[in-house]
């Protein structure tokens, strides 16, 4: 039996912290809620899954993450329904000038699972995967 049950938010440290909330609203339809400009930070949901994002101090040097040297955030996976969906919000995201397309949707292994990866704004890597049923 385990002890916890779920996730209950995601916390995210971003460089842009209102390009991170434009892409979440504005290109996934997320909604924003508890804006905190003391820190600056806000949280935006899919109705399932909250995301806190937290501006990262400019003051101090700033440093990207490399996945494949740093220990942390390899990057973040979210469902898609179905394929038109996920054929979709990828061409959608392609046309953004400040979204990174790291790979158009392909196959997962044989298929029918499909997914494509892109980078927000504030260099955070989001895969869409559509299970394929």
């Amino acid at each position: 039996m385990t002890i916890t049950s779920g996730i209950n938010h995601l916390g995210l440290a971003v460089a842009d912290l209102q390009a991170s909330i434009d892409f979440f609203v504005t290109q996934l339809g997320w909604e924003k809620s508890g804006f905190d400009p003391s820190y600056p930070r806000a949280a935006v949901s899919d109705g399932k899954l909250k995301i806190t994002l937290w501006q990262v101090d400019h003051n101090k040097p700033v440093q990207s993450f490399d996945r494949r040297q740093n220990v942390g955030l390899h990057h973040l996976a979210l469902h898609i329904d179905s394929e038109e969906k996920l054929n979709r919000l990828a061409d959608q995201l392609a046309a953004v000038e400040n979204v990174q397309i790291e790979f158009m949707p392909e196959f997962m292994g044989a298929g029918p699972r499909k997914h494509f990866i892109c980078v927000e704004p504030s260099g955070i890597r989001i895969e869409f995967t559509w299970m394929g049923t």
